[in-house]
């Protein structure tokens, strides 16, 4: 096998590869690492790569195996993490300037799972400056390019994450999700995402993004995403919104199938814009679990429409109180970013209470669909790649901060917490990729990723790689 091979494995097989001793922990790190290394100038997908830890860790996982110890499901797998959340020794900067430098004292709990789990640290993927925007540009670290066309968006914050799954740097990729960050970048790159429950997978610091932030597993396949989020997830102290329940064995239940499953199919919730081309993909792939035995109807929610404008009011909410930044750093910031945090210091303390007043009841609404329905589908964004040097594609309404115009199907469930994944479900006419929205009801997340798995192994995905010469 190439580098490029070993990186494109899923973890499940490197897990078979390293018992039957036909390849150690120590050669995939190796192999990873030089394939990280020959696409990386190309890619831009990591801030910085951590050979000496990467090896450390794979040097354990190899002594374990050659003691006949069972180590654990993901001994040995290459794994990465985002800018965005905390590592301990190791650099982490936000995409920005003015963090430039920061090295935490600890790592975040999600982080220091994967390090008792066995995973082998690749290195930091890139994010947008403090995570603020749909779009894979920062000032630290400039353009992550989509592996499937150069110079083209990778996605929101997790974008490094999004390039790193497709471009083969491993199985593994940690991501998190505000407003779409771990869907939008899946959604981009044709990989596999899931945003667990709210409190599945504890975050620490935690967020001013309220109870809307999610952390979770960027993956090539369902069954990866599966083992990563079980040692992932849990309850943790430094988390009290983190959820009481043990994780499940999600990768032993994925195969149930979705036969007998009520599935609402919604391409627009009532009032978002799609392309034609986006559209037309999401609903081909939609007709499948009508063959795989479920009955699929398309539906307009009632609370669709709601959601714009409490969507739009809460993103000026989240960094209104970062005008520290614009004090010092303002020169070396995101323009967009800047006036993002300006957008926010008209708001007063009776808007933010009247509209999280609605906005709970917007999630309650959600909820109360979700009795009628096991699974929801909807397009995971409303475009392909476009440019990233753009804020809004080309044709769409241009603004010098919001980006969400294009991405209304992600947010409204990090509102209310609902698990979704994006699953790959083609390619427009272009050779982009494009991403179907599967939604379940709050804690479900077994049934999102026996769903996931159910069109996985209707429509394969993971063979597909992208052109990376």
């Amino acid at each position: 096998m190439t580098d490029a091979d070993i990186g494109f494995l899923p973890a499940t097989e490197l897990a078979r590869l390293y018992r039957r001793k036909a390849l150690s922990p120590v050669e995939g790190a190796e192999a990873v690492l030089r394939h990280i290394a020959r696409t990386e100038p190309r890619v831009n997908a990591m801030t910085l790569t951590t050979p000496e830890l990467a090896l450390r860790q794979a040097r354990a996982a190899e002594a374990a195996f050659a003691k006949g110890e069972d180590p654990g499901p993901l001994a040995g797998i290459p794994v990465t993490i985002k800018d965005l959340h905390l590592t301990a020794g190791i650099p982490t900067e936000f995409g920005s300037f003015a963090m430039k430098g920061n090295v935490p004292a600890e790592d975040t709990p999600s982080v220091a799972r994967l390090h008792e789990a066995g995973t082998v640290m690749l290195g930091k993927t890139t994010a947008s400056e403090f995570g603020w925007k749909g779009v894979s540009n920062s000032p630290l670290t400039g353009i992550t390019h989509n592996p499937w066309k150069h110079g083209h968006n990778a996605g929101a914050s997790s974008a490094g994450a999004g390039a790193a799954a497709a471009a083969g740097y491993g199985p593994l990729h940690q991501g998190s999700d505000g407003a779409g960050s771990i869907r939008m970048p899946a959604h981009f790159c044709g990989i596999y995402g899931l945003k667990p429950t709210f409190g599945r997978v504890p975050l620490w610091p935690m967020s001013n993004n309220d109870t809307a932030t999610h952390l979770g597993p960027m993956t090539r396949t369902v069954a990866d995403a599966a083992l990563m989020l079980r040692a992932m997830a849990g309850p943790h102290p430094w988390d009290y919104l983190s959820l009481e329940s043990p994780p499940a064995d999600y990768a032993a239940h994925l195969h149930a199938g979705v036969r007998g499953k009520r599935i609402a199919f919604s391409p627009d919730l009532g009032h978002a814009r799609v392309d034609p081309d986006v559209a037309a993909v999401v609903a081909e792939a939609a007709k499948a679990f009508e063959a795989l035995g479920a009955r699929v109807e398309q539906v307009t929610p009632a609370w669709g429409p709601l959601g714009p404008e409490i969507g739009l009011f809460f993103w000026r909410t989240v960094y209104a109180a970062r005008t520290d930044l614009l004090e010092k750093w303002e020169p070396q910031m995101d323009p967009g970013f800047a006036a993002l945090i300006r957008a926010g210091q008209d708001i007063t303390i009776r808007d933010f209470n009247l509209m999280r007043s609605r906005k709970f009841e917007y999630c309650r609404a959600i909820h109360t669909f979700f009795q009628d329905w096991d699974f929801l589908l909807t397009p995971a964004v409303s475009v392909a790649a476009f440019p990233a040097d753009r804020l809004q594609p080309e044709g769409w309404p241009q603004h010098p901060w919001n980006w969400l115009e294009w991405s209304h199907f992600s947010y409204p469930f990090d509102m209310s917490g609902n698990p979704a994944a994006s699953v790959p479900a083609g390619f427009t006419p272009a050779g982009l990729p494009v991403g179907l929205q599967i939604v379940g009801p709050r804690f479900d997340d077994l049934g999102v990723l026996q769903a996931s798995a159910a069109l996985e192994q209707a429509r394969p995905w993971a063979d597909k790689r992208p052109p990376l010469a």
